[in-house]
């Protein structure tokens, strides 16, 4: 296939339906992601299905194919590894650089691509703790589960970090809720109530909602498969 027929929004849906789970995501929950309307998302799906990019069919939500796949990885890793370079070689703060990667991804060559990775050392994950696809499409395994389930009183690594606007990022950090930062989960209110956690500074309330898109590792995991 051309890639020249491949347009930035098209690489943006892709991207997005691969991260959203690849299969069977429903019209809606991409819409929401993408903020745009239903009836906008029909359309990008019909022009995805004509290009044998997705698996579509009406109201039984949309598939990636192998070769739509392959370019939501490519794109994807364009993605994380400008948000790694802006970090670690331009000195941008990790809240600041999603947006930056949203507008270069669609526009670095794969021998511009490679020579990021390779100033970087060939990075497995971004400065939120996402995995890279590499360059044969592999993907790195995600490291560790949502905060919202663990056990109080354990004593955690963060792993990740699954969120992207950059005043909540720019809050976490301040807080020192970033990858590889250690903390302690105090207590967690029942119904879906905030969580309390300890740092080393500090005590923070979490959002519930907030607090499951930070995924982490218990210490004693770490220590033991190191």
């Amino acid at each position: 296939m051309d890639k020249r027929s491949i347009s930035s929004s098209m690489e943006d849906y892709l991207k997005t339906i691969f991260e959203l789970g690849e299969t069977s995501v429903k019209t809606q929950t991409l819409a929401e992601e993408l903020s745009v309307s239903s009836a906008s998302v029909t359309g990008m799906l019909k022009k995805l299905s004509d290009l044998k990019l997705v698996h579509y069919e009406r109201y039984h939500g949309v598939s990636l194919s192998k070769a739509g796949r392959l370019i939501a990885l490519e794109t994807l890793r364009h993605h994380r590894l400008i948000e790694t370079y802006l970090t670690e070689a331009l000195g941008y703060s990790w809240h600041e650089v999603h947006d930056e990667a949203e507008k270069l991804e669609h526009h670095i060559s794969e021998d511009f691509e490679d020579r990021i990775a390779e100033l970087l050392g060939h990075p497995t994950y971004d400065p939120h703790g996402d995995p890279i696809p590499q360059r044969d499409g592999s993907v790195p395994v995600s490291l560790g589960k949502p905060l919202t389930e663990q056990h109080e009183q354990e004593t955690l690594v963060i792993t990740r970090v699954k969120e992207q606007k950059g005043d909540v990022l720019k809050y976490l950090a301040e807080h020192q809720l970033i990858p590889g930062s250690e903390i302690t989960l105090i207590q967690k209110a029942p119904f879906n109530g905030p969580l309390t956690i300890k740092t080393s500074r500090q005590t923070v309330a979490l959002a519930f909602e907030l607090a499951k898109l930070i995924e982490v590792e218990r210490l004693a995991v770490l220590d033991s498969s190191s």
